[in-house]
């Protein structure tokens, strides 16, 4: 056929870019620890959203190149080793006063984006006679230097004009990536690594959770009731998250399926920030500046997001494990108790982070019964 491809495994070279990004998550997160009037500044938040799709996004540039045309070769790995060199200035750059630095952070992103263009361009000699594929090449080349011009530009603009114009310019990726896949049927992706990719990528996120956790295990050296309760709570509520993802990726997940993944790919941008807000708010909990209703809300908000976006994923499941209505609507009734309860015990830390852990170990329960009747009916 055309477009077969054998089957594409996850190359070392790619764990260590994937490092990088462990440390530019950190350095987001810091981001939402300018608290002001009882919860994060909204500048500051601002900056949070901007700076980690920013950085997912480059990310997923790089995933889809190296998924459509990567061979691990040496040219290959001094483009990745470039990029985790310029990351580096982007995470410098990811600070409260980060219009101090808006001039690097910018150039460090749209050399970035050249990077992974001038590969594209690089990789245009070896499909002289395929037609699609150098179809969708040349309109990821213009999608990159397009996103590149933008983000130069606002290196050089007023700092309220660079945030618009760094919105506009993922925006701006997001669309034309839409726009190229949909005009060329080339490239086809192995949707397999490209979900392998994924969940490492979730896996690294959830490291930045679990250093976020290890705050609750602070105490005097004392046998502590308090600390031992909270932060028994604060485990739990990480381990039961990446049960609920490794039970989909492990057990439901198709991953021979004949997918494009560009959806897929696109939803965990979501997954990994809404995780990125359940570490912050994890924080947040034990910081007596934040006021008792904004990080209630936080807290809720960001793990039915979690949810709500891993459930959306449902088309790439297998087929006798399609999520049905019932699936949902008991997972959507835990979810309205989930709130209630958080909301009427708002003043109650210990029985609100208890109603967590519930929460989220009835959602997996509830993924896992559903799962196992399926199996047996199959």
């Amino acid at each position: 056929m055309l477009f077969e491809k054998q089957e594409k495994k996850v190359e070392y070279i790619e764990l260590i870019y994937d490092l990088i990004f462990v440390y530019i998550v950190g350095r987001n997160n810091s981001l939402l620890h300018d608290i002001e009037n009882g919860f994060v500044a909204p500048l500051s938040f601002l900056t949070y959203l901007l700076a980690t799709l920013a950085v997912i996004q480059i990310w997923n540039f790089s995933t889809f190149f190296i998924n459509m045309f990567g061979r691990n070769g040496a040219r290959e790995h001094i483009f990745i080793f470039i990029n985790m060199y310029l990351l580096y200035y982007m995470g410098q750059g990811t600070r409260e006063d980060w219009f101090a630095f808006q001039i690097q952070y910018h150039i460090a992103w749209a050399l970035i984006l050249v990077n992974i263009g001038v590969q594209y361009i690089l990789e245009l000699n070896n499909h002289k006679a395929d037609v699609w594929n150098r179809d969708l090449i040349k309109r990821m080349i213009f999608t990159l230097f397009a996103e590149a011009a933008l983000v130069f530009a606002a290196s050089f603009v007023s700092p309220n004009l660079s945030a618009v114009l760094s919105a506009a310019s993922i925006a701006c990726g997001i669309a034309l990536t839409a726009f190229s896949r949909n005009k060329s049927p080339g490239g086809q992706t192995d949707f397999a690594h490209l979900a392998e990719r994924a969940m490492l990528y979730v896996v690294f996120t959830f490291g930045e959770m679990i250093i976020a956790a290890s705050s609750y295990f602070v105490g005097d050296g004392s046998f502590d009731m308090n600390v031992v309760y909270f932060s028994l709570m604060a485990f739990l509520i990480v381990v039961g998250l990446f049960l609920i993802y490794g039970f989909f990726y492990d057990r439901l997940l198709d991953t021979e399926g004949d997918f494009d993944g560009m959806l897929y790919m696109a939803v965990h941008i979501f997954i990994v920030l809404a995780l990125n807000n359940i570490t912050a708010a994890l924080e947040f909990m034990r910081e007596p500046e934040v006021a008792l209703m904004p990080k209630i809300i936080f807290l809720v908000a960001s793990v039915i997001a979690f949810f709500v976006f891993l459930c959306s994923l449902g088309i790439y499941t297998k087929n006798r494990c399609a999520l049905t209505k019932k699936f949902i609507a008991s997972l959507s009734g835990a979810a309205v108790i989930f709130i209630l309860l958080m909301l009427l015990l708002r003043e109650n830390m210990y029985l609100n982070i208890f109603v967590t852990v519930l929460f989220i170990f009835s959602v997996f329960l509830i993924t896992f019964l559903t799962y196992r009747k399926v199996k047996r009916n199959a």
